[in-house]
């Protein structure tokens, strides 16, 4: 598994990792990551959710050069 720990304190935008984690509980999607649970630990929500061995979205766009037709591709799916 992998863990998400999101500070809540001083996020201006909490709605949105609210809506983050309802679409990960909700949606059944085998292109989304699979959400197994949420725990609040003190100004933290984690997220426990499958580990995928090539890391997150951003490290990828972050680390790798794409091609335009890959990153058509990771945007259509």
């Amino acid at each position: 598994v992998a863990i998400k720990k999101i500070n809540l304190k001083g996020l201006r935008k909490k709605e949105l990792k609210v809506n983050e984690l309802m679409v990960m509980k909700v949606k059944k999607n085998p292109n989304l990551v699979h959400y197994l649970d949420s725990y609040l630990v003190g100004d933290e929500l984690w997220l426990v959710m499958e580990y995928m061995d090539g890391g997150t979205l951003s490290d990828v766009i972050s680390k790798c050069h794409l091609c335009e037709d890959e990153m058509a591709a990771i945007s259509r799916e």
